[in-house]
């Protein structure tokens, strides 16, 4: 490979190292059967579980129903899921000494984040088609600018996720890594507003979750901000916490490259 045998005195930029025969590598890996099937399987059944679970008390929305409510959720619960996946793989890499032989590449710390963020989220593209299309044919409504709008804020979204599993993978051991992503994300999902309409505090403390801010700016096109019981989210917060959350684990797995790989 390419990147490999590379001379690590040709660094010349923050992506030194990223070609092409890298990232159809890293492709090769992230679509493997058994976690294309997991990723997909899991926020399917979820939609199909909740899509008519409605608040007793009423669940107009300004321009759609409860069930694209909850298709939007699950398909930033399932790309988030599908993003993060990348930690038992890294994991596995490190644990067989991959880690050392990136180290005598030219592959800068920057340039492993992008390929690896951008592999998992091509790969979270796949949950949320399944969940659009399981919306749309169960009668989930909305305007067509909010399926388009609601649904690739849910799939680019995932990027803060594949950046959490690149440091989980980095800093964990396989035999633990591989139950982790799993629990964290649901529940980070549950704490994120997804599976149930949150109201009072439980709204106030998922203002400062890591999925808050993509589900809300997913819905906003949805319901303009507005939860079923009235309380209104800004999208400046909401892109703020997606921001923070996004540079925090940029940061952590960046960190642990440099540690893994002894690089300065």
């Amino acid at each position: 490979m390419a990147a490999v045998s590379a001379p690590a005195a040709a660094r010349t930029s923050v992506f030194n190292g990223v070609n092409p025969a890298f990232v159809r590598y890293e492709l090769r890996r992230r679509f493997n059967r058994q976690t294309t099937i997991f990723t997909v399987l899991l926020p399917a059944v979820l939609y199909l579980a909740l899509f008519r679970t409605a608040p007793s008390g009423g669940a107009s929305l300004p321009h759609g129903n409860f069930a694209a409510w909850m298709m939007i959720g699950q398909a930033v619960y399932g790309a988030a899921t599908a993003a993060v996946s990348s930690a038992a793989t890294i994991s596995v890499e490190k644990s067989v000494g991959w880690m050392r032989t990136i180290a005598m590449s030219p592959l800068t710390p920057p340039g492993y984040l992008l390929v690896k963020v951008l592999c998992s989220v091509l790969m979270a593209g796949v949950p949320v088609l399944i969940v659009g299309g399981l919306g749309a044919l169960t009668g989930a409504q909305a305007d067509a600018d909010v399926w388009l709008v609601s649904l690739l804020v849910a799939w680019v979204g995932s990027a803060v996720f594949a950046a959490l599993g690149i440091g989980m993978g980095l800093a964990m051991k396989p035999d633990v890594v591989m139950h982790m992503p799993g629990l964290v994300m649901t529940a980070l999902a549950f704490l994120g507003n997804l599976f149930i309409p949150l109201t009072g505090t439980m709204l106030e403390v998922s203002r400062y979750t890591p999925m808050y801010g993509v589900a809300t700016l997913a819905r906003y096109p949805l319901n303009d901000g507005f939860s079923f019981h009235g309380e209104h989210s800004a999208v400046a917060g909401a892109v703020f916490n997606l921001l923070a959350w996004f540079a925090g684990f940029s940061f952590l797995a960046v960190r642990r490259f440099r540690k893994s790989t002894g690089r300065p």
